[in-house]
């Protein structure tokens, strides 16, 4: 009788051949997509009734798959926000997949759920926020915004409930014109209106913005959303002057961090996150900027309780974990069947240490402004923004989106570089996305050069 589970010690080996051979790239390759036609002929029919084998399954992947997709830890990809894992995450990460580990709760996986506990109070503790601090690793920044957005509703829902005040026709949220696009999803699958905030000439929302957002609206706002780093440029709000302006009106307070809260642990660039400390949750993305393979979103509660509250599933079956007492990662945010993500964060920051993620992150930052000043020395090149963080936005003089689009197509083409054309204010331009301590400021002066070729 032929087993699921069975597997044979040669396919076993032929599958750590491969991947120590990915391991093992230095740089692993670019690659780039390919169309549906070209992938259906070149792959071939794989899953049948009889099963093509793993070997075969293997070289299917190795030979066509893969190269059909682009490496994100390539130290010039530059795109959108990169990935640049550890090599001790990514091997950890086998581990957790090898292990099937649940883990949602405590009574099934309380060693993984310690581990990535003590992860998590590690960033709170980075932010500021006090010791009873707590979350979950979830999916990605898309999910941990929406789950704290839930908690944020349900607290805001429970002191007016409290004070025996009727509930506002519509819930309404305050976030900046550079806020996040999962904002905006978020606003829209909680049936809740969004309220977007113009930003100061340095792309920042201000306290006084949100006070004018808020006039007229404040008994409807359940939260306000501050970016640590907006995706498109880098930038973080004023969170001391917004925090400020949520504490007077007593409304929750979230960071969204996902790409740049990361560059807190930079002792050089913290005080750009002033005021922080006085959030009522955050989210931070280790598969962004802390050398974390995907998908991990540390989602971190000052008051967890609250979050408990909101989140927790009650059924029949989950009364034996959801009555222990015990933390169940799942009751802290909309998800119930995880595996713990966070565990590979964790191998990587025991074996480098906390310093050794300082010193990458204050890398990137620096590397970022070295290019910033390359670029302005160029006269043919205009720094859209100065850099904050580790992401560069420049134009070239004279390009329409059809020479952007034409240059990096070149460079993917010979393998150079993934650098995609980003926009602002309906005007095209270019964009470095730096996350990766390999990538060097030799390539990208490189990649400069190339749009004069």
């Amino acid at each position: 009788m032929h087993h699921l589970g069975d597997s044979s010690e040669k396919l076993r080996e032929e599958v750590f051949a491969y991947a120590r051979t990915r391991l093992e790239y230095n740089p692993p390759p670019l690659d780039g997509p390919q169309s549906p036609e070209f992938l259906l002929a070149a792959a071939g029919k794989t899953i049948t009734e009889e099963g093509i084998g793993g070997t075969a399954a293997l070289g299917v992947f190795a030979d066509v798959l893969a190269p059909a997709t682009i490496s994100t830890d390539h130290p010039n990809y530059l795109s959108f926000i990169p990935s640049a894992p550890t090599e001790a995450s990514k091997l950890f990460d086998l581990i957790v997949s090898a292990s099937a580990i649940y883990g949602g709760s405590w009574m099934e996986g309380a060693g993984a759920v310690h581990a990535e506990n003590e992860v998590l109070s590690w960033l709170a503790s980075e932010v500021g926020f006090g010791p009873q601090a707590g979350g979950v690793f979830v999916q990605g920044g898309t999910l941990g915004n929406l789950s704290a957005l839930v908690a944020a509703r349900h607290w805001a829902k429970r002191k007016l409930t409290k004070a025996g005040k009727p509930m506002p026709a519509k819930w309404k949220l305050i976030c900046s014109q550079e806020a996040h696009s999962s904002l905006k999803s978020a606003a829209s699958v909680m049936d809740v209106e969004i309220i977007k905030a113009p930003v100061d000439e340095f792309g920042k929302l201000t306290g006084a913005a949100v006070a004018e957002a808020l006039a007229g609206n404040s008994g409807d706002v359940f939260a306000i959303v501050a970016t640590a780093g907006t995706t498109n440029f880098g930038i973080v709000d004023r969170i001391s002057e917004i925090a400020q302006v949520a504490k007077q009106h007593d409304i929750w307070l979230h960071i969204d961090g996902a790409y740049g809260l990361a560059g807190i642990i930079s002792p050089e660039s913290r005080n750009l996150y002033a005021g922080i400390e006085e959030a009522d949750s955050f989210i931070v993305d280790p598969h962004k900027w802390l050398f974390a393979p995907f998908d991990a979103c540390a989602l971190v509660y000052k008051n967890p309780e609250i979050a408990r509250e909101a989140h927790t599933q009650h059924g029949d079956y989950l009364d034996v974990l959801t009555e222990t007492g015990d933390w169940n990662p799942s009751d802290y945010a909309y998800n119930l069947t995880r595996r713990p993500r966070g565990l590979p964060l964790w191998f990587s920051l025991a074996t480098h240490g906390i310093a050794a993620y300082r010193e990458g992150v204050k890398y990137n930052i620096d590397l970022a402004r070295q290019i910033a000043d390359e670029i302005k020395t160029r006269p043919d090149l205009k720094l859209v923004r100065e850099p904050e963080l580790s992401v560069v936005v420049f134009e070239k003089e004279g390009w329409t989106i059809t020479e952007y689009n034409a240059w990096s197509e070149k460079l993917l083409s010979r393998q150079q570089a993934f650098v995609v054309p980003s926009s602002h204010k309906g005007k095209p331009n270019a964009r470095f996305a730096i996350v990766n301590t390999k990538t060097e400021l030799s390539e990208l002066v490189s990649i400069l050069d190339s749009m004069n070729e």
